[in-house]
């Protein structure tokens, strides 16, 4: 699975970093540790039949060895994703394993349905690879031995990491790819999210429907598949409705233009006295250059006033707003992709620049926001 995040959220998030990959933290969250003492008690029972004569401490070893394959097909899984959103030019915050699975946490929503579409196959290519390099190592075996179960067990997880992300259903794969094509259908991106979006719906209601038909017939593993079933409709209804609030969040009205609601950018040298700074925006942006012609930042209004009540004769660089990267926008850039960039960084306004670069103005928050609720988009 794939997924855009929030860049203000701490990088390890609590977990064990791995390693990294290409500078993309790979951490294990801790309720993977759980995931992996469930599949240990409840798969070491069925050791025994697959390989008759396996001891109890055999059972458990070989148990635990399928745990952590299955950990290791979802780590190939994932840096599949990652490792194409990376050529793709996306920057991947980071990947974490857990519980129900993994996640490469894309930080940047891909632009291009085609894009969207092989990130997400991605993943399920890599696994569908490696279930079918372990099927032929089972044909060219004895089928008989602990190295034989191994191979087994990794075709096995590898098999049903690729057939469950398969599923057409966000915030699985699958659902992604789905809104991969109907967007390049009908060229709407939101269209395809809310396809996907039902796409997970039924996923989660067919999971729910299996499991109480596995009770009904009196399954022998009835009630883990109950378990396990719930627990995953409910993490697919969960990621289906994040995904579409953050559709929403991405949208933008039809005839509004960005030039509607920046501000207009006024440019002042760094060293100007705070009050007097205050006193020229009136309502205006403002770029605070420092006697190099470098940027020293935006104005903070808020700081501004407080420093002036305390000093007015400041410079003004001493309430400025560093501006980064991530703050700058460019006024060519589709609606969708701004809104969705404020909403994700941390900051309350935004520098808009035209193609040159040079300043064209500079966009609030609050201002965006009231533009969206007046469409009632917010």
């Amino acid at each position: 699975m794939s997924s855009t995040t929030h860049p203000a959220t701490p990088a390890h998030g609590g977990g064990l970093l791995l390693f990294r990959y290409s500078g993309v933290p790979v951490v294990l969250a801790p309720s993977w540790w759980l995931g992996a003492l469930a599949v240990v008690v409840f798969y070491a029972p069925l050791v025994g039949t697959l390989l008759p004569g396996a001891g109890p401490v055999a059972s458990v070893l070989l148990a635990a060895a399928f745990a952590v394959l299955l950990g290791g097909s979802v780590l190939a899984h994932e840096l599949g994703h990652c490792v194409v959103a990376l050529r793709l030019g996306l920057p991947v915050r980071r990947l974490r394993l857990f519980l129900l699975g993994g996640l490469s946490e894309i930080a940047r929503t891909p632009r291009r349905p085609g894009h969207e579409g092989v990130i997400a196959a991605a993943g399920p290519a890599v696994s569908i690879l490696l279930a079918g390099a372990c099927g032929i190592g089972l044909l060219v075996m004895p089928a008989e031995g602990p190295v034989w179960l191994l191979v087994l067990e990794c075709a096995f997880a590898n098999t049903a990491v690729a057939v469950f992300n398969l599923l057409p259903g966000l915030p699985l794969d699958g659902g992604r790819m789905l809104r991969a094509g109907v967007w390049a259908v009908t060229g709407r991106r939101g269209a395809g999210t809310r396809a996907a979006v039902v796409g997970g719906w039924v996923v989660a209601a067919l999971l729910v429907v299996w499991a109480l038909w596995g009770v009904t017939q009196e399954s022998p593993d009835r009630w883990l598949r109950l378990g396990v079933c719930l627990f995953t409709a409910w993490f697919v209804v969960a990621g289906a409705g994040g995904e579409l609030a953050a559709e929403q969040r991405r949208s933008w009205p039809e005839g509004l233009r960005l030039a509607d609601i920046v501000r207009p950018v006024l440019q002042l040298p760094a060293e100007s006295p705070v009050a007097d700074a205050l006193a020229a925006a009136a309502g205006r942006g403002v770029v605070l250059v420092r006697a190099d012609g470098v940027a020293a930042g935006l104005l903070d209004e808020v700081a501004a006033r407080g420093l002036a009540e305390r000093s007015p004769f400041s410079p003004a660089e001493l309430a400025a707003e560093p501006i980064r990267p991530e703050t700058v926008l460019l006024a060519a850039e589709p609606g969708e992709e701004i809104a969705e960039r404020v909403h994700e960084t941390a900051a309350w306004q935004f520098l808009v620049v035209d193609d040159e670069g040079r300043p064209a103005g500079v966009l609030h928050r609050e201002d965006l926001r009231a533009a969206l609720r007046a469409r009632g988009l917010d």
